[in-house]
């Protein structure tokens, strides 16, 4: 168990944010071990082979040792914390290079067990190491993750979406008892209950960054980098993450058309036009001309997340679905 102080100062600068550099340690985590994510199996079969053609994943990568099996120690400097609600993978992987050799070295030197050359070249050279990490990681994320992430960040948005409801519904103590069941709230603490999971106490002008994550699911993590710790939990919704599209029933086809009877079953969470254009198989702008229609009729509500417009379904609408399946 880990328990990180939060002072009241702290608390009021919680904050989330989304990560590409989260999502590919973790990631590589499932690789290494599909057995203990199988709701990430679809994904795995599909990337894998690609991912192995490529020779980017196995012992030679310098990735790969950085990210060891659960519960194996991941260094705190792969993921520093975010810059605003979501950076791009680019403005990530600056920070990561930019990381001081002695807290490279510092924290490779928790690894257990003798170093192998991939690691202990790091060690001997963390400026070129992490110079050859970060395009590692940019061509893994290439070939792993880009074509994923308009539909993993959709997933995320809404995520923060319905966290941020719930602060304003139940303040932070209601927020932070509700992100996992390894993680609560008590007095002016946060535990978790995580193995390798260390962060210190959070000082006044300091916060803690959450961060939903698709990969990290079915644990949590938690890392300090610097003097802001994060906290890394599983967004709900994964269920259907890599599942196909859920159809229309044909009598809901048949009232509304059959397009947007196809958009109100792809709205099981709220989605951009983009993403429901890439899960109904329906162009961008016969999405958004659907949209209009369909909110100018009470099914369909938008809202802005971040730089995204995200669209949801009305309880009318579910109504309507649940009537005509």
């Amino acid at each position: 168990m880990v328990a990180i102080g939060l002072s009241a100062g702290a608390v009021a600068r919680v904050r989330f944010a989304l990560s590409c550099l989260w999502e590919t340690v973790a990631s590589v985590r499932v690789l290494r071990d599909p057995g203990q994510h199988a709701i990430h199996l679809p994904w795995v079969n599909r990337v894998r082979p690609r991912l192995a053609e490529a020779d980017l994943i196995g012992p030679d990568r310098l990735l790969w040792h950085l990210v060891p099996p659960a519960p194996g120690y991941l260094a705190d400097f792969l993921t520093p914390p975010p810059a605003g609600l979501a950076p791009d993978l680019g403005q990530e992987l600056a920070a990561l290079r930019g990381t001081p050799s002695g807290t490279v070295r510092a924290h490779l030197d928790l690894y257990p067990g003798p170093r192998p050359p991939a690691l202990s070249a790091l060690y001997a050279d963390p400026e070129d190491g992490l110079h050859r990490l970060a395009d590692e990681i940019e061509a893994y994320w290439r070939l792993g993750l880009a074509g994923d992430w308009p539909q993993i960040r959709a997933l995320l948005e809404a995520e923060v979406f319905r966290r941020a409801r719930r602060l304003a519904e139940d303040g932070a103590a209601g927020l932070l008892n509700d992100l996992h069941e390894r993680v609560r709230w008590e007095g002016d603490a946060l535990l978790i209950s995580q193995r390798h999971c260390t962060a210190p106490d959070v000082p006044d002008g300091s916060g803690l960054v959450l961060v939903p994550s698709v990969f990290v699911w079915p644990s949590v993590l938690s890392i300090a980098a610097g003097d802001v710790p994060q906290l890394a939990y599983p967004a709900r919704g994964l269920g259907a993450l890599w599942a196909c599209p859920p159809t229309a029933p044909d009598a809901l086809g048949a009232v509304l058309g059959r397009g947007r009877a196809r958009l109100l079953a792809a709205l099981d969470a709220p989605r951009s036009t983009t993403e429901l254009a890439r899960h109904t198989g329906l162009s961008p702008a016969g999405v958004s001309q659907h949209l209009t229609a369909l909110r100018a009729a009470g099914l369909v509500v938008t809202h802005r997340q971040g730089r995204s417009l995200l669209s949801s379904r009305t309880a009318v609408a579910e109504a309507l679905l649940t009537a005509s399946a």
